[in-house]
């Protein structure tokens, strides 16, 4: 879903029934229509499957295939965005030029985050550069809401890091931005860790994930 059109998927090496994606993310098109790559068997075998009228890919697909219509009112907005998204992701040069690019951003990421001491979660042989998770400061006075809110007033926004046991956040690597904007973000997390009096804290001795 989140590296789709930035991480190479060769379905020669790699078989997969079906792929999922969405017009944002790695297309860099807005938000608002997933679609799925998948083996005409398996499509087959969804027929009658369903528990969502909405979300039926059998029976979208044959209503598309017979009237070349939606089967519901699509989302012009967004189809129109996401063509202009395409043609811009050939302009740049497709998927190696693109994964280049948000790789320049997770380097640029990763170095600045480590003067301001913070620890990925991730060891960087199996990280992505595409969403990266950092250990949260382990000082009394860090409050991730109040961390949230200082990088949003200067300009930026954190996802939280619930999907780990440990206090994580994420932050991400892609969209339309290049290394000069990873430097602001962390201009912004830097001055957010003044303002909460992190800027001497040290990270803990944290565990990596098994």
């Amino acid at each position: 879903m989140s590296s789709f059109a930035a991480l190479p998927i060769d379905a020669q090496k790699i078989r997969f029934d079906a792929l999922i994606s969405a017009s944002g993310k790695c297309l860099e098109g807005v938000p608002g229509m997933g679609f799925v790559f998948i083996r005409s068997a398996v499509l087959k075998n969804c027929e009658g499957q369903s528990q969502s009228l909405a979300m039926d890919l059998y029976d979208q697909f044959n209503y598309m295939k017979q009237t070349g219509q939606w089967r519901f009112t699509p989302p012009t907005h967004v189809l129109v965005a996401l063509s202009d998204a395409i043609d811009q992701f050939e302009e740049e040069g497709g998927q190696p030029a693109r994964l280049k690019r948000y790789h320049s951003c997770y380097k640029t990421l990763i170095t600045g985050m480590a003067r301001l001491s913070f620890q990925s979660f991730l060891e960087p042989s199996i990280q992505a550069p595409i969403i990266v998770s950092f250990h949260a400061p382990a000082e009394a006075c860090y409050d991730f809401q109040a961390f949230y809110v200082a990088c949003r007033a200067r300009g930026f926004i954190l996802y939280p890091g619930k999907l780990t046991q440990l206090e994580t956040f994420r932050v991400g690597c892609i969209g339309a931005i290049g290394a000069m904007e990873i430097e602001q973000a962390l201009q912004a997390i830097a001055l957010a860790m003044q303002d909460l009096g992190l800027l001497s804290w040290a990270p803990a001795a944290h565990l990596r994930p098994n």
